[in-house]
């Protein structure tokens, strides 16, 4: 019975994170940045905002807020999929401001095919 309610309420209030075209064992061409956002960036959708633009983009990875105001995230792409993604992030949602965006290169991780919020 628990697993019933487990699912209905996945089904009615999760987003299906999922990346449609995005095949998870295909990492060729792919590179993975870590990147934290600093400025407004907590309390105003940021990471939601994200999130939706790294699905449009077609980048795999997740988003995370953290104790001292900034956001986190890992994302994976090709680098023109990362450059777009990375553009948009700066220019923020009309409510976040970032003032600062720092990446750095990391492992790719294969069999990855979804964005997600990690709380």
């Amino acid at each position: 019975m628990f697993n019933f309610f487990k699912n209905l309420w996945k089904n009615l209030f999760v987003m299906n994170d999922e990346i449609e075209g995005v095949d998870p064992m295909d990492t060729t061409d792919k590179i993975r940045k870590f990147a934290r956002a600093q400025g407004r960036v907590q309390g105003v959708g940021f990471r939601y905002f994200v999130q939706t633009l790294a699905k449009k983009e077609k980048v795999t990875g997740w988003v995370k807020n953290e104790y001292d105001g900034s956001v986190t995230m890992e994302i994976q792409g090709t680098p023109e999929q990362l450059d777009a993604l990375e553009s948009q992030i700066k220019k923020g949602n009309g409510f976040a401001r970032v003032s600062q965006f720092d990446t750095e290169n990391i492992s790719v991780v294969s069999g990855e095919s979804q964005f997600s919020i990690h709380y």
